[in-house]
């Protein structure tokens, strides 16, 4: 599968410049490759003008796919995705490297937004590391039709206007189907007189107590707006699949789907979730109210839970997140936010305005927490993404001690769709904030998301094209 991205990516710039700038991203590598020190290589190149760029690229098309696909394998995606258009001895080389898996770079994550001048099809990707955007044309529906409501190991989780799921990778295009929305335990189909899928209704049951209104009927493409909150995709370690873990009302709680699955599973009895993640067999999911439970996927059909920690909400208005350290421990994280109307008139410019973040790390086996104040040369990413940290040694890109925060509060994201969007970078040290791009650049819907790129491909039998 050629990637939809070639042609934006390849369209930006000319043709020489583009080659001047890859052939200078291969020569600061392949020094390194040849085994060269700092000191050697200026003693070698003393004296020495560089080659014109024509025969910088004759020289490359010469050399050994396998110290090619060496170099190319240090590349981020937007420059891989550049050297494999160049010629057609980069170009076996690029799809070489990934046919066989071998390009496994750690990618830095981008900022995924819809705008209205990239047209219903297209969305933006910007470059942190390169402070650029780049424009994707994604398969249909059309991307700007969608809600995203997630973004894990390179795919987006999005909603279409039937309020039905699919996981897209906006590198690759690939896009998955997910199991019909009529089969989460909460929602049932309406057909017409005709037998065709007309409205669904939505019960107000939780698994502790018994439904507090009664069922609620809605549009295809109002569902979304009452139903869907968070999701993720995450690696199931006990099948060696992937599975989706879906945050959905009525109270947010759970249901999950392995991909190929023709049905979602509920996961009763709790309620109240605002973050995942998954590890070692387990799923850890931590509520609005402090809680923390451990799903036991490693037992085979049965999932098993337990509360694991409860600590209690001192923040009041907030959302709670939790994060995988590079250390091996959890992070519990409060999005802490300035007080604000409960009840704002539509079109308000300033609703949700996040001030700071505490964090504290919960070591799994000693079960200990502690606030911690600082993350030193840590970075943290939050939003609808699966909640990420990083080192900024592995980096050199992003700032060390901020958070990269996008807006997920759920009344945006199910309701008030086109209003202002609480995002930016925060500065632990002093809680000042900065903007990753210019809001004028965005369009409010669907919500702007961080999303890491991948080119790796889901091997399933349920796909679409």
């Amino acid at each position: 599968m050629e990637l939809c991205s070639v042609a934006s990516i390849m369209s930006l710039g000319s043709l020489a410049i583009q080659r001047t700038h890859l052939c200078s991203l291969v020569f600061r590598v392949l020094p390194k490759l040849l085994g060269f020190t700092p000191s050697s290589l200026k003693k070698l190149c003393k004296d020495v003008d560089p080659p014109p760029t024509e025969t910088i690229v004759g020289t490359l098309r010469e050399l050994p796919q396998d110290v090619l696909m060496d170099i190319f394998a240090t590349l981020e995606i937007p420059d891989l995705i550049r050297v494999g258009a160049v010629c057609p001895s980069w170009h076996s080389a690029y799809t070489s490297l990934q046919s066989l898996g071998l390009y496994k770079l750690s990618q830095t994550p981008c900022l995924l937004y819809a705008s209205e001048s990239a047209g219903d099809s297209s969305a933006y990707l910007y470059s942190l590391s390169e402070n650029r955007s780049y424009k994707l044309t994604l398969p249909d529906p059309p991307i700007r039709t969608r809600c995203l409501i997630g973004s894990s190991h390179g795919w987006l989780i999005t909603v279409d206007e039937r309020s039905e799921m699919h996981l897209v990778n906006p590198i690759t295009c690939e896009q998955i189907a997910l199991p019909s929305v009529t089969t989460i335990e909460q929602v049932k189909p309406i057909f017409d007189e005709y037998g065709d899928l007309h409205k669904y209704e939505l019960s107000w049951h939780t698994g502790t107590r018994a439904a507090y209104n009664s069922p609620s009927i809605f549009d295809l493409d109002k569902l979304r707006d009452e139903l869907h909150y968070k999701a993720f995709v995450f690696h199931d370690t006990s099948t060696g699949s992937y599975m989706v873990v879906l945050i959905h009302n009525p109270m947010l709680q759970l249901s999950f789907a392995r991909v190929g699955d023709d049905k979602w599973t509920w996961l009763p009895p709790h309620d109240a979730y605002q973050d995942c993640t998954y590890k070692d067999g387990l799923l850890y999911a931590v509520t609005g109210f402090g809680e923390l439970h451990a799903f036991d996927f490693s037992s085979g059909p049965v999932v098993t839970v337990e509360m694991i920690l409860q600590m209690r909400n001192m923040y009041g208005c907030g959302y709670m997140y939790i994060v995988q350290a590079p250390w091996d421990d959890l992070l519990l994280i409060w999005r802490i936010c300035a007080d604000h109307d409960l009840e704002p008139e539509p079109g308000t410019s300033v609703f949700w305005n996040t001030t700071e973040y505490k964090i504290y790390e919960f070591d799994l086996t000693g079960s200990k927490l502690k606030e911690i104040d600082c993350l030193h040369d840590h970075v943290l990413f939050l939003g609808h993404n699966q909640s990420l940290c990083f080192s900024a040694e592995e980096y050199p890109s992003l700032k060390g001690n901020h958070v990269y925060f996008t807006d997920d509060n759920e009344l945006w994201t199910l309701r008030w769709k086109n209003d202002h969007r609480d995002m930016g970078i925060l500065n632990l040290d002093d809680n000042s904030k900065e903007e990753v791009v210019s809001p004028q650049l965005f369009s409010n819907f669907p919500a702007p998301i961080w999303v890491t790129p991948d080119l790796r491909k889901m091997d399933v039998a349920s796909r679409v094209d």
